[in-house]
């Protein structure tokens, strides 16, 4: 039994209740330790999408929103509401940061997942940053457009795409670039490798060539190359030069809203003592970002944060309490920098550990990922007795869900269900107090 009470917060990320079994890896899943604590628990249901953690009317949840909204402890705006606004009411060219980029330089690319899934970024704020840039005088305006396929269906690029070209139509200054994959160039698992795609296709044009952007996307689908993993594309003109490599004195800007699937292809952009990988050109550009992506990086920011007071972990810490945070690598942002509020600093008596995500392409191949490490160092927490407040993440319903595997899943749920039953035992001998939640579903 524990010297003094204590808490542990466990969110089940990409958790949903629905009630048809088709296509249900939770419903199909043999979950006894979860029904057992359904059974024998208080328990409710919460919304997770839309106005209710401050997403617009009917847009779906995603891990970022709901752990910020979990911290919070009370409904945030998103950053998707403020850009929005700021682009429908043509705001764009008169933001401070935009402007002075745009002024200083001969070029402008605007890079970015071109998408309207709403979690990573919105087409419209592309669509809002290409007219503004073109008002303010830009002598070129490049896109260098990710595909998303993960929050949008798989094969829905050729709308978004033909949309985009749709808009620069009749805009001769205005050219799409470049497409990839998100699974390349939004790594955030430190797959190198993979962002060195984005960065050669972005700087050299590495990938395939292409005066027909749709037509050779369409040519990939017809090998079974999805969205999310589109091989590199680089647009060239009619005459076969190439359009918008990133170059010297040029204007960069990272459009997505959301932080930290772009923190990689930044630091390849923005550091001079870079590692990652080999970088054949360094092209000297003026970078910003669209919202503070982190807080090492100096970089100029067209919507700043707004800082999230009294959050969770700062009440927690202003009251001398110790609290540990813990998650696989996939997820270790959203118990951290996330549920802090967009804060990277740790609180005083706040302690971190982050468990690597496995290896592998994708998590339908190993769908436990790294749950069962993360419960072992949970119970060696609750052992130690140190910690008042605990915090953890299981990945594996979001990330394996999202490969599209409904077997997989199910192994995904199953596996959480086992280290469900591990946490509880543990809390039970020690005296502790046990909540579980979900961020979405």
């Amino acid at each position: 039994m524990a010297d003094r009470p204590f808490l542990i917060l466990i969110v089940l990320d990409g958790f949903g209740c629905r009630a048809e079994r088709d296509w249900n890896a939770i419903a199909q899943a043999d979950t006894p330790r979860f029904h057992e604590l359904w059974r024998d628990c208080p328990w409710t249901t919460l919304e997770a999408s839309g106005l209710a953690v401050g997403l617009p009317d009917g847009q779906m949840g995603n891990s970022e929103v709901g752990h910020l909204n979990i911290g919070a402890g009370r409904v945030v705006d998103q950053d998707i509401v403020r850009i929005s606004k700021a682009t429908r009411n043509h705001e764009l060219a008169h933001n401070d940061v935009f402007v002075k980029a745009v002024r200083d330089a001969r070029n402008v690319h605007l890079a970015g997942l071109l998408s309207d899934g709403g979690v990573h970024s919105l087409q419209e704020h592309l669509h809002g940053l290409i007219d503004a840039a073109l008002e303010l005088g830009a002598e070129n305006v490049f896109v260098h457009a990710i595909l998303d396929g993960r929050d949008t269906p798989p094969k829905s690029a050729e709308k978004y795409l033909g949309d985009l070209l749709a808009h620069l139509d009749g805009k001769p200054d205005a050219h799409l670039s470049t497409i990839i994959g998100r699974y390349f160039t939004m790594d955030r698992d430190q797959r190198w490798e993979r962002v060195q795609r984005g960065y050669d296709l972005m700087t050299l044009g590495v990938g395939t060539q292409t005066k027909d952007p749709l037509e050779t996307v369409r040519r990939f689908y017809g090998q079974n190359v999805t969205d999310e993993f589109m091989e590199p594309i680089a647009v060239v003109t009619p005459e076969g030069a190439h359009l918008g490599r990133v170059d010297d004195g040029d204007a960069l800007l990272f459009f997505n809203f959301r932080a930290d699937r772009m923190r990689q292809i930044v630091t390849a952009f923005k550091d001079d003592d870079f590692h990652g990988f080999h970088r054949a050109v360094t092209p000297k550009v003026n970078l910003l970002t669209m919202n503070r992506y982190h807080e090492k990086f100096d970089l100029p920011v067209v919507f700043p944060p707004r800082e999230i007071r009294n959050n969770l972990g700062e009440v927690l810490s202003r009251a001398g309490l110790k609290q540990f945070r813990i998650a696989e690598t996939e997820k270790y942002a959203h118990v951290t920098f996330f549920f802090n509020g967009g804060r990277e600093t740790v609180f005083p008596g706040e302690e971190r550990i982050l468990v690597p995500s496995p290896k592998v392409p994708t998590y339908d191949q190993q769908p436990e990922m790294s749950a069962p490490e993360v419960t072992d160092k949970v119970v060696e927490a609750v052992r130690s007795g140190r910690f008042d407040v605990i915090v953890l993440n299981y990945a594996n319903t979001d990330m394996v869900g999202h490969t599209g595997s409904l077997a997989a899943a199910v192994k995904a749920v199953e596996t959480v269900d086992t280290c469900l039953g591990r946490l509880a035992e543990s809390i039970e001998t020690a005296g502790g107090t046990l909540v579980i939640t979900a961020d979405h579903g």
